[in-house]
């Protein structure tokens, strides 16, 4: 187990969290978030922002609205 410490981890938070660290960094972060207290709460608060996120891609414009910008996307 190698822990990366607290600098790197948080540096790396958001690619590993998309699963984008090569193995051996992705391993690193995660060794380091079994313990620290502190960078797993970052983490854990990220996961929460990064879902958030996901749900409120996933609603729709009302048709009204969506009419309306490609109106103006096809004016201009």
């Amino acid at each position: 187990m190698t822990d990366c410490g607290c600098e790197k981890a948080k540096a790396e938070l958001e690619e590993y969290l998309d699963r984008e660290l090569n193995e051996a960094d992705f391993q690193d972060v995660s060794d380091h978030l079994e313990n620290c207290e502190s960078c797993t709460s970052e983490h854990l608060v990220a996961l929460a922002l990064k879902l958030k996120v996901k749900q409120a891609c996933r609603e729709t414009a009302p048709d009204e609205l969506r009419n309306a910008i490609l109106s103006k996307l096809a004016d201009a």
